[in-house]
Order: structure tokens, then sequence, then C-alpha cells
């Protein structure tokens, strides 16, 4: 019993540790884990929250067996007789050094995760992103000022043979090419309220404020799409405001400039606000 038990405990843990499949930046009904890292900065972050993990089990397995042997150790039957002293010096020290020791090696690790995820010296590109009430608006100022909005599909335009995903996919996609340091520089329209622009497999979630611009960066390593959502308690719309993106090749990417430069030179304004009155309805 006590060996299917264990059995049962260690495959439960394989399971919620170990990288799950995942299609092109999607995640699974019932999937446990992280979706996989696409960026170096997901891998990082993938890193640091496996050792936290062993950190943690390490500890609850410690406190556990301790609790055990003082039950054990101390109770009125084993020991009719306790022991007068109230303090032990020795123990008073570890209890107080272990802590901040097990502190620092989480700390040193994490600052230089959020260090590297900061910023990037130097980037080969930008890409502006912008949240509103309720859709995401993306400018690409390196490439004559490329810019669109990106509402997500209704369920009645859902292509399913083109691969759309229902509360996911949106009318257009960010394209971004894959092997290039992507400056991103995230606010929130003016007069608007807090967002988030978070893409799990890139491990970019960072807050969209108005008035305020924001910066990380991301390196997408493998062409695919990627989906995210807004993040961030943001009104009655908030969960139908996604993120897709799709990740090519950097000659795929110089071809889409070419036709979007074209397609999205001829949207004006009048083109979003009818968009914005189709969504709402």
């Amino acid at each position: 019993m006590i060996n299917k038990i264990l059995t049962l405990a260690l495959a439960v843990f394989v399971a919620t540790t170990s990288a799950p499949s995942f299609a092109d930046g999607l995640a699974k009904p019932w999937q446990l884990g992280m979706q996989d890292a696409a960026s170096p900065s997901a891998l990082r972050i993938h890193e640091f929250h496996d050792m936290l993990l062993w950190i943690i089990i390490s500890v609850a397995i410690f406190v556990l067996l301790l609790l055990i042997w003082v039950v054990l150790r101390y109770n009125s039957k084993a020991n009719p007789e306790p022991a007068q002293f109230s303090h032990n010096v020795l123990i008073e020290v570890l209890w107080t050094a272990i802590p901040i020791i097990i502190l620092i090696v989480i700390a040193i690790p994490s600052f230089k995760v959020l260090y590297y995820n900061d910023h990037v010296e130097n980037p080969d590109m930008t890409l502006k992103i912008t949240g509103y009430q309720w859709y995401w608006a993306y400018e690409y100022p390196d490439h004559e000022g490329i810019s669109f909005s990106s509402y997500m599909l209704a369920d009645n335009e859902i292509d399913e043979a083109k691969g759309q995903k229902r509360l996911l996919s949106t009318d257009n996609p960010v394209v971004l090419p894959i092997d290039t340091n992507i400056q991103l520089l995230i606010t929130a329209g003016p007069q608007d309220v807090i967002h988030s622009w978070a893409v799990p497999s890139f491990g970019v979630k960072l807050d969209a404020v108005p008035g305020r611009l924001n910066e990380t960066w991301v390196r997408i390593e493998k062409p695919g799409t990627y989906y995210g959502q807004c993040s961030e308690l943001c009104g009655k719309d908030h969960a139908f405001m996604p993120i897709e993106i799709h990740a090519v090749t950097k000659e795929e990417f110089e071809q889409w400039l070419v036709t979007a430069k074209e397609e999205f030179a001829a949207l004006d304004s009048g083109d979003s606000l009818i968009r914005m009155a189709a969504f709402a309805q």
C-alpha cells in the first residue's frame, strides 16, 4: 500500500514538474505545468521555478519529519517528565541563520532573472503595445510606423480550417521575426485603465499603465503561433482581449512587411471605430 502511494506521488510530481507538450504556445485541456519556453527569458524563469520547487519540497519534508519526531518523542507517554529549560542558544542561532541562508540562495538568482528580463541593450527592433478597453494596438516604429488594432474574433468569425482558436485568435495577429532581440514598449491609452500584456511562452507579463511606458524584451527561438491574454482585471470585457503572435523567419517577416505597409496604411481611425462598435455588440 505504501509503495502504491509513493508511486502515485512520484507520478504526480513528475507530471507537474516536467516540461509538457504544447502545440505553438497553446495550453492543452487538463495540462499540468507551464507552457514550453519559446524564449531565453521564459527558460530562465522556468529554471528559477524548478529551483524554488526543490527548496520548497525540502523545507516541507523537513518540517513534516520534525513534527513527527516531536510528536513521537515528546508526547506525555514517551516523555512523562518534561525538561525545565526554556532556551537553547545553538538551536535559536540555527533557526535564524538557516532561513537567512535560504533567502540569500533564492534572492541572488531572482535578481539575475529580473535584471536579465528587464531590457536588452541595442535591440534589433521595437514593438510598441498599447492596451485599450478592450483590445490591443501595435506599432512598429522601426518599420515606417506600421500600426494596427487587434481585436478578438467573434465565435461566428472563427475559421477552424485556418487553425483559429475561440477566445484566442484575433483579426490582426502580431507578426514577429525569430532570432531577433525585440524591445517591447508597453503602455495603455490615455484616459484608459491598467491592462497587462502577458504571453506565457515568452515569459513576458508586464502592466500597461496610462501615461507610463514600461519596457521589457523578447527573443523568440522557434517559429509558431503563440497566445496570451490580458492579465489585469480591466473591465467587463477583460476576458476578451487576447494576444496572438505569429513568429516567422526573418525572410518571411520581410515579406510580411511589404504587404503590411499597404494593408495597414489604408486603415484610418474610422475603420477602427467601426470595428470597435461591432466588437461591442
